[in-house]
């Protein structure tokens, strides 16, 4: 996992592992919505419908990010493997920083990662990966 481009990021909670961890359970999560999508239409997924954006909380987060592995299993999705990986770092990172809830912040990231999940999960994991990994 290629990670160090977080730190490029001038927003002080991407500084945060909390604001990290928020920022990877976007992009698992917008994969795993992806994964949903049948006409390639995001909104229509079912995940997309249960996500409460600029509402998230800590215990939303944990509770999406507990359904992952269930979720990659059921949809059979593509990159199953590297997903549940980012899935567990982001869940590392979240419990690391216990105190403070997302707030807007929080939830901004979480949505800009929601949004631009592919681009960024290409980003983590290198496209050659892509290649490599395709169906795991």
């Amino acid at each position: 996992m290629k990670l160090d481009f977080l730190s490029k990021f001038a927003d002080p909670v991407m500084q945060t592992a909390a604001g990290q961890g928020a920022f990877l359970a976007g992009v698992v999560l917008g994969m795993v919505a992806m994964g949903q999508a049948k006409d390639g239409n995001i909104d229509g997924a079912p995940l997309f419908k249960q996500m409460t954006f600029g509402r998230m909380k800590r215990r939303d987060l944990k509770r999406h990010l507990t359904r992952v592995p269930e979720l990659v299993k059921a949809y059979d999705l593509k990159y199953k493997d590297l997903i549940r990986k980012l899935a567990a770092y982001a869940g590392e990172l979240i419990l690391q920083d216990e105190g403070s809830e997302l707030g807007v912040d929080g939830n901004f990231a979480f949505a800009t990662a929601f949004m631009n999940a592919r681009e960024y999960f290409w980003n983590i994991f290198g496209k050659q990966q892509e290649e490599n990994n395709s169906g795991n």
